[in-house]
């Protein structure tokens, strides 16, 4: 992940003048408009594959800018795990028209802010600009798209591999518990699946990984017809559609994509899996990974409110009994990952308190974990919950940044981009017993995944630090920016 910060300066783009591309006919179609609480967005097609997604909002004068590709982790083979992330950031590294560092210069130079992530299922760039810059984000997007290839050489290929490289170190080799998630992962998913390994990928498979390897990556995965392209906020829809007819239609599809390997798996593991991780860490830890529902269900939904009323917050049931009444833990959690293309997995992650013993823990959690699929939420805790997930998503939904990656999701991995904009309804129709439901045949003993940390004496090494590891939602976001990240 490309982490921004803010422009240093707000100055005009000088460079607009140079923008080239060759108006086609528009050849989109259009469906029915369809939303909620006022949100709206139009659907079209070009020629040559590449879906668009559009959505008025002319609260602000800003316009965001969205390309989701549908390649992630997932679509990796054995001996090339992390080439996805890697080549997210060669996308940066420069394009025929834009040299080296120029997206960048040319974003931040227009007003604008831009980044790029990469998760187990798609890869996504970004950008949000003045409403009078948008035609400057999507000339950008579409010269990376249509000639990436021209400014990959040796250069930015190993420059970029020392960046990853040097990413993996410090985010997930050499901080308190980083390598969390990924030994999760590995438990969860058995070896051969195609989420056994997380997307920042190993040491050695970003050594092995050749100009080749990106090459034939780009051909095969960066085409118009394997992306989104959504643009929300102050917009005019027609000017917006015959730039992105301008500059994308002309930049050929491509056919040689393999569909990523099956994902399925049986809805439970049938038994505890289990690995103590001997470190240098501050605390006692135990977390632990339940495989739940696929997104996109509304089962998943329902464990999303199971888990917000187990481990969502101060308020949750985990929180008051095990960093409040027993005092034997100093941070408890409780949060989804949603996959599409597998099953999600429950994420627990619970920090003790002293010289407190895992067991001890375990064997609370496991109390409050039965007594919920015993008894269910009460309507309070579903009020509490459903609210809580709902102002999440109204908080994505209101801006033009958030809405434009939702509008991109739902069209990537559920074809149907309104989904984004009925999700908040789905939420409020679960029922207290589809909650009880998922919880009692989901967050059980022999359906987990768990990682004991004790710690070890010894001082940090080099490069190393002994800070506060962070949240549920800390770690999790480390695979993907996103999720998940998350986030990465």
């Amino acid at each position: 992940m490309h982490t921004v910060a803010g422009p240093a300066e707000i100055r005009g783009c000088e460079d607009r003048a140079a923008i080239e591309g060759t108006y086609m006919p528009m050849g989109h179609t259009a469906t029915a408009q369809a939303g909620t609480g006022g949100l709206t967005a139009t659907e079209h097609r070009l020629a040559n594959g590449l879906r668009v997604v559009l959505s008025e909002d002319h609260l602000t004068p800003v316009a965001a800018v969205c390309l989701w590709y549908d390649v992630g982790s997932r679509h990796e083979v054995k001996g090339r795990t992390g080439l996805a992330h890697l080549f997210e950031h060669l996308m940066f590294q420069g394009s025929a028209q834009v040299k080296g560092n120029g997206h960048f210069e040319l974003v931040q130079g227009a007003g604008g802010s831009l980044n790029g992530t990469t998760s187990f299922e798609r890869t996504n760039y970004f950008e949000t600009m003045p409403a009078h810059q948008l035609e400057l984000a999507l000339w950008l997007e579409a010269d990376r798209m249509g000639s990436l290839l021209t400014a990959l050489d040796d250069e930015s290929m190993e420059n970029q591999r020392d960046v990853v490289k040097n990413e993996r170190r410090q985010r997930y080799d050499n901080v308190p518990y980083g390598t969390a998630f990924e030994k999760l992962t590995a438990l969860a998913y058995p070896e051969g699946h195609p989420y056994h390994h997380t997307p920042i990928g190993s040491m050695a498979d970003l050594d092995a990984a050749t100009l080749e390897d990106a090459r034939a990556f780009f051909r095969t995965y960066y085409a118009p017809n394997n992306a989104v392209l959504s643009v929300v906020g102050d917009i005019d829809p027609e000017q917006t559609l015959a730039w992105i007819e301008k500059y994308f239609g002309s930049i050929p599809g491509h056919d040689g994509k393999h569909p990523p390997r099956d994902g399925s798996l049986p809805e439970t593991i049938g038994e505890q899996l289990r690995e103590v991780v001997e470190e240098e860490v501050p605390a006692r830890a135990l977390m632990a990974a339940y495989r739940l529902p696929h997104d996109g269900t509304r089962a998943c939904d329902a464990a999303d409110l199971a888990l917000t009323i187990l481990g969502g917050g101060e308020s949750s049931r985990l929180y008051n009994r095990l960093v409040r009444r027993d005092r034997t833990a100093v941070a408890a959690g409780f949060g989804l990952l949603r996959l599409a293309g597998a099953p999600s997995l429950g994420w627990l992650d619970v920090k003790t308190s002293g010289d407190v013993e895992v067991p001890v823990i375990e064997t609370a959690i496991d109390e409050e974990l039965a007594r919920f699929a015993e008894e269910g939420p009460t309507a309070e805790e579903m009020e509490r919950a459903q609210a809580q997930l709902e102002r999440e998503w109204l908080d994505r939904l209101g801006t033009v940044a958030g809405r434009a990656d939702e509008l991109c999701r739902y069209a990537v991995l559920f074809g149907d981009p309104q989904l984004a904009l009925t999700a908040v309804q789905r939420v409020l129709e679960v029922t207290a017993e589809e909650v009880q439901e998922v919880a009692k045949a989901r967050l059980r003993p022999d359906n987990r995944a768990v990682l004991v940390y004790e710690p070890v004496a010894g001082e940090a090494g080099e490069g190393e630090t002994t800070d506060d590891a962070g949240t549920t939602e800390d770690t999790a976001a480390a695979v993907t920016n996103e999720n998940e990240e998350a986030a990465k």
